[in-house]
């Protein structure tokens, strides 16, 4: 991972769209077929992976990042062959796939519950109240003096997982939250 002195992580957010794009290169040199049966797998497992590798960590924290990873998937999309009419937005909803910033505010939630469940008592506490309006179990993240860290994963996925409907929050399992 690259972390500069003041936390950002626009050399990371930099190096893996160039990788990410690089294997783009690839995939649209040596694939013949451009139709989204063929290349849509070959994009989720070879290309995605590189943008969503430990994202919990590095997320970008500028818009500049953000637009940088969405552009790798832009591309990818372009790729498509029968899909040149619709826009991005269209293409996207066309193949049942989600821009990057919306993978992400998805995914915090479900890494919660998925890979923290032991671990969570450690980065976060519990809040018991009556007070919250049907939310009685509210995770609470502690304060910090910088503002960069308003970015990192205990901030975003508390604020997030707090305004979940108590069904999802309190969902026995993962598929539940997924849907």
């Amino acid at each position: 991972m690259l972390v500069d002195d003041k936390l950002t992580m626009s050399q990371q957010c930099a190096l893996i769209a160039k990788n990410a794009n690089g294997i783009l290169a690839c995939i649209k040199k040596s694939v013949v077929s451009q139709l989204w049966e063929v290349l849509l797998p070959l994009y989720s497992a070879l290309v995605r992976l590189h943008l969503e590798y430990c994202v919990q960590f590095w997320t970008p924290l500028f818009k500049k990042g953000e637009k940088l990873l969405e552009t790798v998937q832009w591309r990818a999309m372009k790729m498509i062959r029968g899909l040149e009419h619709l826009s991005y937005e269209e293409r996207l909803r066309e193949l049942g796939l989600f821009s990057q910033k919306k993978r992400k505010l998805r995914g915090d939630p479900i890494n919660l519950k998925a890979g923290c469940q032991e671990d969570g008592a450690k980065l976060f506490s519990i809040v018991p109240s009556n007070r919250t309006r049907g939310n009685r179990h509210k995770l609470k993240h502690k304060k910090f003096q910088l503002n960069v860290r308003k970015h990192f994963f205990t901030w975003r996925v508390t604020e997030h997982r707090n305004r979940l409907p108590r069904g999802v929050r309190e969902s026995a399992s993962l598929e539940i939250l997924k849907t």
